[in-house]
């Protein structure tokens, strides 16, 4: 609980600094970048452009030699520095442009090897399954042919049986012919 007088904690000093702080923490935080972009604006409408011969400047300039032209400036206007600069890009941007196409190449080579490894394994996968399907086929033919030997069995079977009952045969008498 805070003391209204004579106490060291008072509410509202405490709202209010805080107040200030924040205020002045968004000012510092918003403004120099604003206070950085008017400047800019308004430095380029009242400056005209800057010629130079950039020949005859020192590279390095003591503050009071320092006129309206900076050694930026002269290079920033200089049509052979800007020629340069263009060469140097577009040197770099082949440069990329190549060792993307040696990339794209070397991904193609490994597309085309996998592709031929695939190739391969479907291949012995497919003489595999000609194999097995060529096995199925003898043992299907097999089977049917023990079947209609199976039948051919039961047939036979059915006539022996017929006969036995015939001359006097019944299941489960046996004769001895001791």
């Amino acid at each position: 609980m805070a003391v209204r007088h004579g106490g060291w904690i008072n509410t509202w000093k405490v709202k209010a600094a805080l107040v200030v702080m924040g205020l002045c923490i968004a000012g510092y935080i918003v403004g120099r970048p604003l206070y950085w972009h008017l400047v800019e604006a308004v430095g380029r409408s009242a400056c005209d452009p800057c010629v130079c011969d950039c020949s005859f400047q020192p590279l390095l300039a003591l503050p009071e030699e320092l006129s309206n032209v900076t050694l930026a400036d002269c290079v920033k206007r200089d049509p052979d520095v800007n020629e340069e600069m263009e060469k140097n890009f577009t040197d770099l941007l082949s440069e990329e442009l190549k060792l993307r196409e040696a990339q794209a190449v070397e991904g193609q080579q490994r597309g085309e090897l996998m592709l031929l490894e695939t190739k391969k394994m479907s291949s012995q996968f497919l003489k595999e399954a000609e194999k097995c399907n060529s096995g199925m086929d003898t043992c299907e033919e097999a089977r049917e042919k023990a079947e209609a030997a199976l039948i051919e069995q039961r047939k036979l079977t059915a006539i022996w049986e017929m006969r036995a009952r015939q001359r006097g045969w019944k299941e489960g008498r046996v004769k001895s012919h001791v």
